[in-house]
């Protein structure tokens, strides 16, 4: 099955399913990451998608993650729990991760830095709480 394009995205739905067996959401993303993007540090430790997945975590959004605190990161949290508080309003926003930014930003000039993609390929996997597993 494929959650995306985005390789951020299969990052995530590959933590989540780590993070669900008990592995710490911070070490499943780093070993997701890592495998993912083997030859590029830069992109393994890029902040938002990360942020993002952790954020969803935390919140206890994740299916099979148990809440804590696993970021700093409070925008991208807040953009992530907006963007499937969308997604559960209204599932058509998973069609694209640009329109799905553009509405949880709401007129801000913010720049979508993976974060939906995280959010888009979690939703598609239904990695989140209260979807059907």
């Amino acid at each position: 099955m494929t959650y995306g394009k985005s390789k951020y995205g299969v990052v995530a739905v590959e933590a989540a399913c780590f993070a669900s067996e008990g592995v710490d959401p911070i070490a499943a993303w780093k070993a997701s990451a890592a495998r993912m993007f083997p030859d590029s540090p830069s992109c393994e430790h890029k902040g938002c998608p990360k942020s993002t997945f952790l954020g969803l975590a935390e919140s206890g959004e994740i299916a099979g993650v148990k809440s804590g605190k696993y970021t700093k990161s409070m925008d991208n949290r807040t953009y992530a729990e907006t963007a499937l508080k969308l997604l559960r309003e209204n599932e058509s926003w998973a069609q694209s991760p640009r329109e799905l930014w553009l509405r949880v930003i709401e007129g801000s000039n913010k720049k979508h830095n993976s974060q939906m993609d995280v959010v888009i390929a979690l939703w598609r996997a239904k990695k989140f709480v209260g979807q059907n597993l």
